[in-house]
């Protein structure tokens, strides 16, 4: 096993990381910058090299109408030969201030390299309800391609609960949508009733879903959903959630409010990597949302005997910060 070192904060001011590591040899890299005005994209041979490596902007909020304003939480995936972009934008208008007014979209893009070619608008994804949506993820398990997303609930109380689809497309949902999570622990609760931001991640005979909770200050902690490969993903019940966070903020190590998760692998992909944001600091002047300093942060994580994953504690800060 190699030796793996990367520097903590890997990038500043870039909130809800998604680092994906393509067929080409490349990581790329995603998030939200703190205007909210915009898609970036950077790539490296190397995570680190994600630090220093040319950004692109490969897409900007419109003037006026749909996908105006707070431009959040984008994602890169690849499917059948083609980039898409999920992220989640606000509708501004006379009567409408854009936040916590969002809807998801899609971007996609045809070049081999996603920092090149044309991207387009595919559109709004439509889901069961027009109500608050954000934090889409995707994934593909035996032959279905799933999707996963927080929304507001209009009947229900809270901010945004976990859902997740079958697709018919790269943009367009089919069939049953189901909730597969709420807040309902304490933890998720505190500031706002909130589950968004899922990651997936298949090991070991099953299906894990981390996700984010709670308001976006030093309480916002990652919880785990499980599933096992077996089971039938669209029904609730095969979803067992952890009780308690499964990463939070370090006191300690001066890390709070870690979350918005993704997952990645070493160069030499013999070590899983978990890619978050946290800010170095508690208090915060104003509403956390605009408070730029949420970075990207990685670490290695480990896999508890019985097969779950094991992520520790954030690390600290620090010019060598990652080795096994």
């Amino acid at each position: 096993m190699s030796e793996l070192y990367i520097k903590n904060p890997l990038i500043e001011q870039r909130a809800d990381p998604w680092i994906y590591k393509h067929v080409d040899g490349y990581y790329y890299f995603t998030g939200s910058v703190p205007e909210y005005d915009r898609i970036v994209l950077r790539r490296s041979t190397t995570i680190q090299g994600l630090a220093d490596s040319q950004e692109a902007t490969i897409w900007r909020k419109h003037e006026s109408g749909l996908m105006s304003a707070n431009i959040w939480a984008p994602e890169l995936h690849y499917i059948d030969g083609k980039w898409y972009v999920y992220y989640a934008a606000a509708h501004t208008s006379e009567t409408r201030d854009g936040l916590f007014d969002h809807r998801m979209f899609v971007l996609e893009n045809e070049a081999a390299n996603p920092l090149d070619g044309e991207w387009v608008e595919k559109g709004q994804v439509i889901t069961r309800w027009e109500s608050f949506a954000l934090d889409a993820t995707t994934f593909e398990h035996r032959g279905n391609r799933y999707y996963v997303w927080a929304q507001k609930d209009p009947a229900i109380p809270g901010n945004s609960n976990l859902y997740i689809s079958l697709m018919e497309n790269a943009w367009t949902l089919t069939g049953e949508q189901v909730c597969i999570s709420i807040p309902e622990y304490e933890w998720e609760k505190i500031g706002y009733l909130v589950n968004e931001g899922a990651a997936v991640l298949k090991r070991n005979g099953r299906i894990y879903m981390t996700y984010s909770a709670s308001a976006t200050d030093h309480n916002y902690a990652m919880g785990l959903l499980t599933a096992d490969e077996d089971s039938d993903l669209l029904n609730p019940d095969s979803w067992m959630k952890s009780p308690s966070p499964v990463f939070a903020t370090s006191e300690a190590n001066g890390q709070y409010g870690p979350g918005h998760n993704s997952f990645t692998v070493s160069e030499d992909g013999s070590q899983d990597i978990l890619v978050y944001h946290a800010r170095s600091y508690k208090e915060i002047v104003g509403d956390p949302l605009y408070d730029p300093n949420r970075h990207t942060r990685v670490q290695i994580f480990q896999w508890t005997e019985d097969g779950m994953p094991d992520f520790g504690v954030p690390r600290a800060d620090s010019d060598l910060a990652s080795r096994s």
